[in-house]
């Protein structure tokens, strides 16, 4: 049994834009060679979102996974539509949800389960106002101050 490394691909600026509602674990629909090239931590999240077609299925938009380096001719595309996998119930919800309230559906991190499956954390979110953006700015900044007070003062 050959042990994995951890693959933990973030979308920081999402829990910086978006106010998070509500957490989803959705698996996805990958060809060979995307799997390979997210097993390599060949991923971006940063610039994706979700959206659902007409059918009623979720898929993440705008994600870009880099060709795998030994594909050739069978490689996909970086920038393609991949499906996300859920329950229906949760799917039914989801788009309740968005359609009603005029939420959004973002990625907060790419995964690789136990058993190697590719899984992405996908969270219903609000976007946020300019001025709680500079709150959550400030209030970094005033935890920095403090730590570096409190640094000096122990030293």
């Amino acid at each position: 049994m050959t042990v994995q490394k951890k693959i933990n691909i973030q979308n920081k600026k999402a829990r910086f834009e978006f106010e998070i509602l509500d957490i989803y674990v959705a698996g996805i629909q990958l060809t060979g060679t995307e799997i390979k090239s997210i097993r390599e931590s060949k991923a971006r999240i940063t610039e994706s979102f979700c959206e659902f077609n007409e059918d009623g299925e979720l898929f993440i938009i705008n994600m870009y996974i880099e060709e795998y380096a030994f594909g050739h001719h069978f490689n996909h595309n970086p920038k393609s539509e991949r499906r996300l996998l859920l329950n229906k119930r949760e799917l039914r919800n989801l788009k309740k949800d968005v359609e009603a309230k005029g939420n959004t559906i973002v990625p907060l991190k790419l995964f690789l389960n136990e058993r190697g499956f590719a899984k992405l954390e996908i969270a219903l979110a609000k976007g946020k106002k300019t001025h709680d953006k500079r709150e959550v700015i400030k209030d970094r900044d005033n935890k920095i101050d403090l730590a570096r007070i409190k640094k000096s003062f122990n030293a």
